[in-house]
Protein backbone atom coordinates (compact mmCIF):
# COMPACT_ATOMS: atom_id res chain seq x y z
CA UNK A 1 0.00 0.00 0.00
CA UNK A 2 2.87 2.37 0.82
CA UNK A 3 4.43 1.76 -2.61
CA UNK A 4 1.09 2.36 -4.30
CA UNK A 5 0.55 5.57 -2.34
CA UNK A 6 4.04 6.79 -3.18
CA UNK A 7 3.50 6.13 -6.88
CA UNK A 8 0.20 8.04 -6.82
CA UNK A 9 1.92 10.98 -5.10
CA UNK A 10 4.74 10.85 -7.63
CA UNK A 11 2.18 10.88 -10.43
CA UNK A 12 0.74 14.12 -9.06
CA UNK A 13 4.20 15.68 -9.07
CA UNK A 14 4.68 14.69 -12.73
CA UNK A 15 1.53 16.52 -13.83
CA UNK A 16 2.46 19.13 -16.43
CA UNK A 17 6.00 17.76 -16.66
CA UNK A 18 7.51 17.03 -20.07
CA UNK A 19 8.11 13.41 -19.09
CA UNK A 20 4.64 12.91 -17.61
CA UNK A 21 3.50 10.67 -20.52
CA UNK A 22 6.44 8.31 -19.91
CA UNK A 23 5.76 8.03 -16.18
CA UNK A 24 2.00 7.69 -16.70
CA UNK A 25 2.64 4.77 -19.05
CA UNK A 26 4.40 2.82 -16.28
CA UNK A 27 1.78 3.85 -13.74
CA UNK A 28 -1.10 2.77 -15.96
CA UNK A 29 0.62 -0.53 -16.68
CA UNK A 30 0.63 -1.30 -12.95
CA UNK A 31 -2.70 0.23 -11.91
CA UNK A 32 -6.12 0.93 -13.34
CA UNK A 33 -6.50 4.64 -14.20
CA UNK A 34 -8.46 6.45 -11.47
CA UNK A 35 -9.80 9.15 -13.79
CA UNK A 36 -13.58 9.65 -13.58
CA UNK A 37 -15.76 11.16 -16.30
CA UNK A 38 -17.35 14.44 -15.21
CA UNK A 39 -20.49 14.51 -17.34
CA UNK A 40 -22.47 13.08 -20.19
CA UNK A 41 -23.62 9.53 -20.78
CA UNK A 42 -20.99 6.85 -21.25
CA UNK A 43 -21.13 3.11 -21.87
CA UNK A 44 -19.81 1.31 -18.81
CA UNK A 45 -17.75 -1.79 -19.54
CA UNK A 46 -15.30 -3.86 -17.53
CA UNK A 47 -12.49 -3.75 -20.07
CA UNK A 48 -10.25 -1.05 -21.46
CA UNK A 49 -7.56 -0.89 -24.14
CA UNK A 50 -4.92 -2.35 -21.83
CA UNK A 51 -7.06 -5.36 -20.93
CA UNK A 52 -7.99 -5.90 -24.58
CA UNK A 53 -4.33 -5.89 -25.62
CA UNK A 54 -3.50 -8.30 -22.80
CA UNK A 55 -6.16 -10.73 -24.04
CA UNK A 56 -4.64 -10.71 -27.52
CA UNK A 57 -1.18 -11.32 -26.05
CA UNK A 58 -2.54 -14.26 -24.05
CA UNK A 59 -3.89 -15.77 -27.26
CA UNK A 60 -0.41 -15.45 -28.82
CA UNK A 61 1.59 -16.94 -25.93
CA UNK A 62 0.93 -20.60 -26.92
CA UNK A 63 2.21 -19.87 -30.43
CA UNK A 64 5.30 -18.23 -28.94
CA UNK A 65 6.05 -21.17 -26.64
CA UNK A 66 5.52 -23.67 -29.44
CA UNK A 67 7.77 -21.59 -31.68
CA UNK A 68 10.54 -21.74 -29.09
CA UNK A 69 10.41 -25.55 -28.96
CA UNK A 70 10.06 -25.82 -32.74
CA UNK A 71 13.13 -23.65 -33.30
CA UNK A 72 15.23 -26.08 -31.33
CA UNK A 73 13.55 -29.13 -32.86
CA UNK A 74 14.06 -27.95 -36.46
CA UNK A 75 17.72 -27.19 -35.75
CA UNK A 76 18.51 -30.62 -34.33
CA UNK A 77 16.38 -32.35 -36.99
CA UNK A 78 18.43 -30.53 -39.65
CA UNK A 79 21.69 -31.62 -38.01
CA UNK A 80 20.45 -35.22 -37.94
CA UNK A 81 19.39 -34.97 -41.60
CA UNK A 82 22.89 -33.81 -42.51
CA UNK A 83 24.18 -37.02 -40.93
CA UNK A 84 21.64 -39.18 -42.73
CA UNK A 85 19.27 -39.53 -39.78
CA UNK A 86 15.59 -38.75 -40.33
CA UNK A 87 13.76 -37.59 -37.21
CA UNK A 88 10.16 -38.64 -36.66
CA UNK A 89 8.46 -35.90 -34.67
CA UNK A 90 7.04 -36.97 -31.31
CA UNK A 91 5.37 -34.32 -29.15
CA UNK A 92 6.41 -35.75 -25.77
CA UNK A 93 9.34 -37.71 -27.18
CA UNK A 94 11.77 -35.45 -29.02
CA UNK A 95 9.85 -32.15 -29.25
CA UNK A 96 9.11 -31.00 -25.69
CA UNK A 97 12.71 -31.34 -24.54
CA UNK A 98 15.07 -29.15 -22.55
CA UNK A 99 17.61 -28.90 -25.37
CA UNK A 100 14.94 -27.70 -27.82
CA UNK A 101 13.65 -25.15 -25.32
CA UNK A 102 17.14 -23.89 -24.42
CA UNK A 103 18.23 -23.41 -28.03
CA UNK A 104 14.87 -21.95 -29.02
CA UNK A 105 14.96 -19.49 -26.14
CA UNK A 106 18.39 -18.19 -27.12
CA UNK A 107 17.05 -17.42 -30.62
CA UNK A 108 13.43 -16.36 -30.06
CA UNK A 109 13.54 -14.42 -26.78
CA UNK A 110 16.13 -11.89 -28.09
CA UNK A 111 13.72 -11.16 -30.96
CA UNK A 112 10.95 -10.51 -28.44
CA UNK A 113 13.16 -8.31 -26.25
CA UNK A 114 14.46 -6.22 -29.15
CA UNK A 115 10.95 -5.83 -30.55
CA UNK A 116 9.55 -4.52 -27.28
CA UNK A 117 12.53 -2.42 -26.15
CA UNK A 118 13.04 -0.67 -29.49
CA UNK A 119 9.35 -0.24 -30.28
CA UNK A 120 8.37 1.07 -26.85
CA UNK A 121 11.40 3.40 -26.81
CA UNK A 122 10.20 5.00 -30.05
CA UNK A 123 6.66 5.21 -28.62
CA UNK A 124 7.92 6.91 -25.44
CA UNK A 125 10.03 9.39 -27.41
CA UNK A 126 7.07 10.42 -29.55
CA UNK A 127 4.81 10.62 -26.49
CA UNK A 128 7.23 12.97 -24.74
CA UNK A 129 7.80 15.12 -27.84
CA UNK A 130 4.13 15.37 -28.79
CA UNK A 131 2.83 15.48 -25.22
CA UNK A 132 0.27 12.67 -25.53
CA UNK A 133 -0.17 9.54 -23.46
CA UNK A 134 1.60 6.30 -24.40
CA UNK A 135 -1.01 3.98 -25.89
CA UNK A 136 -1.04 0.24 -25.27
CA UNK A 137 -1.32 -0.66 -28.96
CA UNK A 138 2.33 -1.67 -29.28
CA UNK A 139 1.92 -4.36 -26.63
CA UNK A 140 0.37 -6.58 -29.31
CA UNK A 141 2.60 -5.38 -32.15
CA UNK A 142 5.69 -6.13 -30.05
CA UNK A 143 4.52 -9.72 -29.63
CA UNK A 144 3.43 -10.21 -33.25
CA UNK A 145 6.70 -9.05 -34.82
CA UNK A 146 8.92 -11.88 -33.42
CA UNK A 147 6.30 -14.44 -34.48
CA UNK A 148 6.31 -13.44 -38.17
CA UNK A 149 10.06 -13.37 -38.86
CA UNK A 150 12.70 -16.10 -39.40
CA UNK A 151 14.56 -17.26 -36.31
CA UNK A 152 18.00 -16.27 -37.58
CA UNK A 153 17.09 -12.68 -38.51
CA UNK A 154 19.94 -10.41 -37.30
CA UNK A 155 18.85 -8.26 -34.37
CA UNK A 156 20.16 -5.06 -35.94
CA UNK A 157 17.90 -5.63 -38.95
CA UNK A 158 14.94 -6.12 -36.63
CA UNK A 159 15.89 -2.92 -34.81
CA UNK A 160 15.93 -0.87 -38.01
CA UNK A 161 12.66 -2.41 -39.19
CA UNK A 162 10.86 -1.78 -35.88
CA UNK A 163 11.95 1.88 -35.86
CA UNK A 164 10.71 2.25 -39.44
CA UNK A 165 7.44 0.44 -38.76
CA UNK A 166 6.52 2.38 -35.63
CA UNK A 167 7.37 5.78 -37.12
CA UNK A 168 6.11 5.33 -40.68
CA UNK A 169 3.38 2.80 -39.97
CA UNK A 170 1.85 4.44 -36.92
CA UNK A 171 3.27 7.60 -35.39
CA UNK A 172 3.11 9.80 -38.49
CA UNK A 173 -0.62 9.06 -38.64
CA UNK A 174 -1.16 10.10 -35.03
CA UNK A 175 -0.46 6.94 -33.04
CA UNK A 176 -2.61 4.00 -31.96
CA UNK A 177 -6.08 4.08 -33.45
CA UNK A 178 -5.10 6.47 -36.27
CA UNK A 179 -2.84 4.25 -38.39
CA UNK A 180 -4.11 2.94 -41.72
CA UNK A 181 -1.60 0.08 -41.97
CA UNK A 182 -0.98 -2.77 -39.54
CA UNK A 183 2.33 -1.81 -37.83
CA UNK A 184 3.56 -5.40 -37.46
CA UNK A 185 3.00 -6.10 -41.15
CA UNK A 186 4.60 -2.77 -42.05
CA UNK A 187 7.70 -3.96 -40.18
CA UNK A 188 7.66 -7.27 -42.01
CA UNK A 189 7.17 -5.58 -45.37
CA UNK A 190 10.18 -3.36 -44.69
CA UNK A 191 12.30 -6.41 -43.85
CA UNK A 192 11.18 -8.24 -46.97
CA UNK A 193 11.93 -5.41 -49.38
CA UNK A 194 15.07 -4.11 -47.63
CA UNK A 195 16.68 -7.47 -46.78
CA UNK A 196 15.04 -10.05 -49.10
CA UNK A 197 17.76 -12.70 -48.76
CA UNK A 198 17.12 -12.83 -45.01
CA UNK A 199 13.37 -13.18 -45.43
CA UNK A 200 13.08 -15.77 -48.21
CA UNK A 201 14.95 -18.70 -49.68
CA UNK A 202 15.69 -22.17 -48.40
CA UNK A 203 18.18 -21.42 -45.60
CA UNK A 204 16.53 -18.80 -43.41
CA UNK A 205 13.85 -20.80 -41.58
CA UNK A 206 16.12 -23.09 -39.55
CA UNK A 207 18.71 -21.81 -37.08
CA UNK A 208 22.25 -22.25 -38.37
CA UNK A 209 21.32 -23.30 -41.91
CA UNK A 210 23.07 -20.26 -43.40
CA UNK A 211 26.40 -21.21 -41.80
CA UNK A 212 26.16 -24.86 -42.91
CA UNK A 213 26.25 -24.13 -46.64
CA UNK A 214 28.61 -27.06 -47.22
CA UNK A 215 25.69 -29.47 -46.86
CA UNK A 216 22.93 -27.00 -47.65
CA UNK A 217 20.65 -29.46 -49.42
CA UNK A 218 20.75 -31.94 -46.57
CA UNK A 219 19.96 -29.46 -43.83
CA UNK A 220 18.06 -26.85 -45.79
CA UNK A 221 15.47 -24.76 -43.99
CA UNK A 222 13.09 -24.84 -46.94
CA UNK A 223 9.46 -24.30 -46.02
CA UNK A 224 6.67 -26.41 -47.49
CA UNK A 225 5.65 -23.46 -49.67
CA UNK A 226 9.13 -23.25 -51.11
CA UNK A 227 9.21 -26.99 -51.77
CA UNK A 228 5.86 -26.86 -53.58
CA UNK A 229 7.02 -23.84 -55.61
CA UNK A 230 10.07 -25.80 -56.79
CA UNK A 231 8.05 -28.99 -57.44
CA UNK A 232 10.05 -30.83 -54.77
CA UNK A 233 8.87 -33.87 -52.84
CA UNK A 234 7.10 -32.98 -49.58
CA UNK A 235 8.53 -34.88 -46.60
CA UNK A 236 6.02 -33.65 -44.03
CA UNK A 237 2.73 -35.36 -43.24
CA UNK A 238 -0.60 -33.59 -42.84
CA UNK A 239 -0.41 -34.15 -39.08
CA UNK A 240 3.04 -32.48 -39.01
CA UNK A 241 1.57 -29.49 -40.85
CA UNK A 242 -1.43 -29.27 -38.53
CA UNK A 243 0.50 -29.67 -35.28
CA UNK A 244 3.38 -27.51 -36.50
CA UNK A 245 6.45 -29.76 -36.77
CA UNK A 246 7.60 -27.85 -39.87
CA UNK A 247 10.01 -24.98 -40.69
CA UNK A 248 8.58 -21.49 -40.92
CA UNK A 249 8.29 -18.18 -39.12
CA UNK A 250 8.36 -18.54 -35.33
CA UNK A 251 4.62 -18.42 -34.64
CA UNK A 252 2.97 -19.50 -37.89
CA UNK A 253 3.59 -23.26 -37.91
CA UNK A 254 1.14 -24.70 -35.35
CA UNK A 255 -2.32 -24.50 -36.91
CA UNK A 256 -4.03 -26.12 -33.94
CA UNK A 257 -2.74 -23.41 -31.58
CA UNK A 258 -3.74 -20.70 -34.05
CA UNK A 259 -7.28 -22.15 -34.13
CA UNK A 260 -7.40 -22.20 -30.33
CA UNK A 261 -6.23 -18.57 -30.34
CA UNK A 262 -9.00 -17.73 -32.82
CA UNK A 263 -11.64 -19.35 -30.59
CA UNK A 264 -10.30 -17.41 -27.60
CA UNK A 265 -10.48 -14.08 -29.47
CA UNK A 266 -13.98 -14.85 -30.73
CA UNK A 267 -15.16 -15.92 -27.25
CA UNK A 268 -13.80 -12.71 -25.70
CA UNK A 269 -15.38 -10.71 -28.58
CA UNK A 270 -12.04 -9.16 -29.50
CA UNK A 271 -11.50 -10.77 -32.91
CA UNK A 272 -14.06 -10.64 -35.70
CA UNK A 273 -15.22 -14.14 -36.67
CA UNK A 274 -16.62 -12.66 -39.88
CA UNK A 275 -13.17 -11.55 -41.03
CA UNK A 276 -11.58 -14.87 -40.03
CA UNK A 277 -14.23 -16.96 -41.77
CA UNK A 278 -14.36 -14.84 -44.92
CA UNK A 279 -10.55 -14.83 -45.24
CA UNK A 280 -10.53 -18.62 -45.09
CA UNK A 281 -13.40 -18.75 -47.61
CA UNK A 282 -11.52 -16.46 -50.00
CA UNK A 283 -8.37 -18.60 -49.76
CA UNK A 284 -10.31 -21.83 -50.35
CA UNK A 285 -12.16 -20.32 -53.31
CA UNK A 286 -8.96 -19.14 -55.00
CA UNK A 287 -7.30 -22.50 -54.30
CA UNK A 288 -10.28 -24.32 -55.81
CA UNK A 289 -10.01 -22.22 -58.98
CA UNK A 290 -6.34 -23.15 -59.37
CA UNK A 291 -7.17 -26.84 -58.80
CA UNK A 292 -9.71 -26.64 -61.62
CA UNK A 293 -7.11 -25.05 -63.90
CA UNK A 294 -4.79 -28.01 -63.24
CA UNK A 295 -7.56 -30.61 -63.63
CA UNK A 296 -8.59 -29.15 -66.99
CA UNK A 297 -5.00 -29.45 -68.23
CA UNK A 298 -4.60 -25.74 -68.88
CA UNK A 299 -1.17 -25.81 -67.26
CA UNK A 300 1.59 -28.40 -67.55
CA UNK A 301 3.92 -29.86 -64.92
CA UNK A 302 6.83 -27.97 -66.44
CA UNK A 303 5.27 -24.63 -65.52
CA UNK A 304 6.72 -22.65 -62.62
CA UNK A 305 3.19 -22.33 -61.21
CA UNK A 306 2.23 -26.00 -61.36
CA UNK A 307 3.53 -26.99 -57.90
CA UNK A 308 1.42 -24.56 -55.89
CA UNK A 309 -1.54 -24.68 -58.30
CA UNK A 310 -1.80 -28.43 -57.80
CA UNK A 311 -1.90 -28.18 -54.00
CA UNK A 312 -5.36 -29.35 -52.78
CA UNK A 313 -7.32 -26.17 -52.10
CA UNK A 314 -7.89 -27.03 -48.42
CA UNK A 315 -4.20 -27.74 -47.86
CA UNK A 316 -3.36 -24.07 -48.45
CA UNK A 317 -4.65 -23.47 -44.91
CA UNK A 318 -2.08 -25.87 -43.44
CA UNK A 319 0.97 -24.41 -45.19
CA UNK A 320 2.36 -20.91 -44.85
CA UNK A 321 0.89 -18.16 -42.70
CA UNK A 322 -2.57 -17.63 -44.21
CA UNK A 323 -4.28 -18.93 -41.05
CA UNK A 324 -2.07 -16.87 -38.73
CA UNK A 325 -2.73 -13.77 -40.80
CA UNK A 326 -6.48 -14.39 -40.86
CA UNK A 327 -6.70 -14.71 -37.07
CA UNK A 328 -4.18 -12.22 -35.68
CA UNK A 329 -3.47 -9.73 -38.49
CA UNK A 330 -6.55 -9.28 -40.65
CA UNK A 331 -8.74 -8.79 -37.56
CA UNK A 332 -6.85 -5.71 -36.35
CA UNK A 333 -9.79 -3.47 -35.36
CA UNK A 334 -7.98 -0.28 -36.36
CA UNK A 335 -7.00 -1.18 -39.92
CA UNK A 336 -9.81 -3.60 -40.83
CA UNK A 337 -13.22 -2.79 -42.29
CA UNK A 338 -15.75 -1.63 -39.70
CA UNK A 339 -19.14 -2.40 -41.27
CA UNK A 340 -20.54 -5.94 -41.03
CA UNK A 341 -20.88 -6.42 -44.79
CA UNK A 342 -17.54 -4.69 -45.28
CA UNK A 343 -15.86 -7.26 -43.03
CA UNK A 344 -17.08 -10.10 -45.23
CA UNK A 345 -15.79 -8.37 -48.37
CA UNK A 346 -12.52 -7.30 -46.73
CA UNK A 347 -11.71 -10.78 -45.42
CA UNK A 348 -12.70 -12.60 -48.61
CA UNK A 349 -10.43 -10.41 -50.73
CA UNK A 350 -7.51 -10.96 -48.32
CA UNK A 351 -7.79 -14.72 -48.66
CA UNK A 352 -8.37 -14.55 -52.41
CA UNK A 353 -5.38 -12.28 -53.08
CA UNK A 354 -3.12 -14.19 -50.64
CA UNK A 355 -3.39 -17.43 -52.60
CA UNK A 356 -3.06 -15.57 -55.90
CA UNK A 357 0.23 -14.00 -54.81
CA UNK A 358 1.37 -17.32 -53.33
CA UNK A 359 0.91 -19.14 -56.64
CA UNK A 360 2.09 -16.48 -59.08
CA UNK A 361 5.23 -15.54 -57.12
CA UNK A 362 7.23 -18.79 -56.81
CA UNK A 363 10.32 -16.86 -55.71
CA UNK A 364 8.50 -15.83 -52.55
CA UNK A 365 5.34 -17.94 -52.29
CA UNK A 366 3.80 -16.22 -49.28
CA UNK A 367 1.57 -13.25 -49.98
CA UNK A 368 -0.71 -12.94 -46.99
CA UNK A 369 1.10 -9.96 -45.49
CA UNK A 370 0.98 -8.08 -48.80
CA UNK A 371 -2.70 -8.94 -49.23
CA UNK A 372 -3.58 -7.66 -45.74
CA UNK A 373 -1.61 -4.44 -46.22
CA UNK A 374 -3.33 -3.89 -49.56
CA UNK A 375 -6.77 -4.39 -48.03
CA UNK A 376 -5.83 -2.14 -45.08
CA UNK A 377 -5.57 0.64 -47.64
CA UNK A 378 -8.92 -0.23 -49.25
CA UNK A 379 -10.84 -0.93 -46.02
CA UNK A 380 -12.18 2.67 -45.72
CA UNK A 381 -13.27 2.54 -49.36
CA UNK A 382 -15.13 -0.73 -48.79
CA UNK A 383 -16.90 0.73 -45.74
CA UNK A 384 -17.76 3.88 -47.71
CA UNK A 385 -19.53 1.99 -50.48
CA UNK A 386 -21.27 -0.34 -48.03
CA UNK A 387 -22.67 2.68 -46.17
CA UNK A 388 -23.62 4.40 -49.43
CA UNK A 389 -25.44 1.25 -50.53
CA UNK A 390 -27.35 1.08 -47.23
CA UNK A 391 -28.33 4.75 -47.50
CA UNK A 392 -29.64 4.25 -51.05
CA UNK A 393 -31.68 1.22 -49.99
CA UNK A 394 -33.28 3.16 -47.13
CA UNK A 395 -34.06 6.12 -49.39
CA UNK A 396 -35.66 3.77 -51.89
CA UNK A 397 -37.81 2.22 -49.13
CA UNK A 398 -38.92 5.68 -48.05
CA UNK A 399 -39.85 6.59 -51.64
CA UNK A 400 -41.89 3.40 -51.98
CA UNK A 401 -43.79 4.11 -48.76
CA UNK A 402 -44.53 7.71 -49.72
CA UNK A 403 -45.45 6.91 -53.32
Amino acid sequence: MEIKSSLHQLKEKFKGNTFAPAFNAFHTFLYTPNDVTKGGTHIKVADDLKRTMNMVILSLVPCLLFGIFNTGYQHFAAVDAANGIIREASFLGNFITWENFLLGSTKVLPLVIVSYVVGLTVEFIFAVIKGHEVEEGYLVTGMLVPLIVPVDLPLWMLTVAVIFGVIIGKEIFGGTGMNILNPALTIRAFLFFAYPTWMSGDKVWVHGAVERTGTAEAISGETILGSYAQNQEIIYSLSDMFIGFIPGSVGETSKILIILGALFLIFTKIGSWRIMLSTIAGALFMGLIFNQVVDLGWITETSNFYGLMSVPFWEHLLIGSILFGAVFMATDPVTAAQTLKGKWIYGFLIGFISIMIRVFNPGYPEGVFLAILLMNVFAPTIDHYVIESNVKKRLNRIKLKTA
